[in-house]
């Protein structure tokens, strides 16, 4: 089960890329994440996530053009691997059979 073990900020991270496919950089992940989740990220929280996942092999990173904007500095462009996908999928399954195998009687249990 830890093959592809991913923490939720990772799943979210990862699941931003795919979203973003060729716009995926730091500025572009963390202002998605921001928009869809209406949560903070830290700059230093997702360089961290990102670059754990791309030791990982889940993620890959190529260099855009530099220009003017950036003093010269490329943008860091992030994708999904296949190995990333399998992550994914994995992390997607497990999730799915947990929710399905809640007994429909739990969701009916009022709160005290």
């Amino acid at each position: 089960m830890k093959k592809y073990q991913l923490g939720e900020f990772e799943e979210v991270v990862m699941l931003t890329v795919g979203v973003l496919f060729n716009e995926a950089y730091g500025v572009s992940i963390k202002k998605e994440i921001e928009n869809r989740l209406d949560r903070s990220v830290s700059v230093g929280a997702l360089q961290t996530a990102l670059k754990r996942l791309e030791e990982k092999g889940y993620l890959k990173s190529r260099e855009g053009e530099s220009n003017q904007e950036r003093a010269g500095r490329p943008k860091k462009y992030f994708q999904i691997t296949a190995l990333g996908r399998e992550a994914m999928y994995f992390t997607r399954q497990t999730r799915e059979e947990l929710w399905n195998s809640i007994p429909e009687v739990a969701w009916k249990l009022k709160l005290t």
